[in-house]
């Protein structure tokens, strides 16, 4: 386990294919990259900059996301998010998150996570549910 580094980065890739376009997800009606794959792929981006950082059994969950969809994208382009580690607070991670695609910027937001034991989160799960 490594400490986590405010200003730490990563960065995910992904192309705009017939899967993740707003019309495939129900989220409008055009094929263009829709707005929840954008946001997800912004969370997959601050995953990887906790890669490594946490202790064995531990995992992060996203409880906060707040985005701006600035730009479209369409079918065959590539879209890469990144992530930067901009507070902790015990077991609360705070991100900027950005998202460009070949043009240019297409989203910007702000995304927090906190730290939890995989074990026992899934207990209290399955508690509420069962």
């Amino acid at each position: 386990m490594e400490k986590i580094t405010i200003g730490a980065t990563a960065t995910v890739s992904t192309v705009v294919n017939e899967h993740n376009t707003a019309k495939s997800v129900g989220s409008g009606s055009l094929e263009v990259f829709a707005t929840p794959l954008m946001a997800a792929l912004m969370e997959q981006a601050a995953c990887a900059c906790l890669t490594g950082c946490l202790a064995e059994g531990q995992t992060s969950v996203g409880t906060r996301i707040s985005v701006a969809h600035t730009a479209a994208t369409p079918l065959g382009v590539a879209i890469t998010a990144t992530a930067t580690i901009e507070a902790v607070s015990g077991r609360r991670i705070d991100f900027v998150v950005t998202a460009s695609d070949t043009a240019g910027e297409i989203g910007r937001g702000a995304h927090t996570r906190v730290i939890v034991d995989s074990g026992r989160f899934m207990d209290k799960l399955r508690e509420r549910f069962f």
